[in-house]
């Protein structure tokens, strides 16, 4: 127990050093500290579509390799690299079970997953290194997508409604987010239901802009 403790005070990059030399206990330690992460993303796109079981354990083989696939030599922080492999990974399990293009959904995740109070989806994008395959153009695009979303959310979600997502993407239950705000479970049933109702709408929308 000591030595995980004297562990999770190390930098993630150090771990990721001590992994390297064939300490496998550090990948064990790296999953346990990210697995909040995965769930609040996973919670997240269970709006859009996709059971919530099946897109956490989807943000965890995307964690498991961000864990191994690290280079520490990039400019991005390990913290930066895993969420955005777990991302690419839930987002292409939803992708590809609705068997269609979905644009807006890269952009979607971040705007309830991210880490960050502020800036959703900048610091992903300063590191070009992160995905290769994307041109400055594409990034651009994903940035307007995120303004659009997080305009389009804060005319149409209740401050009510805001604060049922708030809760239940950080990981409270139905009858815990009841019990918090002292309603009935039925009454947030109905609420997440709106809410993923307008998500799917506000995402419609771009996809006929």
């Amino acid at each position: 127990m000591e030595t995980n403790l004297r562990y999770q005070e190390l930098p993630d990059e150090k771990l990721i050093d001590l992994l390297n030399q064939g300490n496998n206990r550090v990948m064990d330690i790296l999953l346990d500290k990210y697995k909040n992460m995965v769930r609040r993303k996973a919670r997240a796109m269970f709006l859009v579509g996709g059971d919530t079981d099946d897109l956490i354990q989807e943000g965890m083989i995307g964690l498991y390799k961000a864990i191994r696939d690290y280079d520490k030599n990039r400019e991005a922080s390990f913290q930066t690299f895993a969420g955005l492999c777990v991302e690419r990974q839930i987002y292409t399990a939803v992708n590809n079970s609705k068997r269609k293009k979905h644009g807006p959904l890269n952009s979607y995740v971040s705007i309830f997953g991210t880490e960050s109070d502020s800036g959703i989806y900048e610091e992903y994008y300063v590191d070009n290194h992160l995905d290769e395959n994307r041109n400055p153009e594409e990034l651009l695009i994903d940035r307007e997508n995120v303004r659009y979303i997080e305009r389009a959310l804060e005319k149409s979600l209740s401050k009510f409604e805001w604060e049922v997502i708030k809760m239940y993407i950080d990981g409270d239950g139905y009858r815990e987010i009841a019990r918090r705000m002292d309603k009935k479970p039925k009454t947030i049933d109905n609420a997440l239901q709106r809410i993923k109702n307008k998500v799917n709408g506000i995402l419609d929308e771009m996809r006929c802009l």
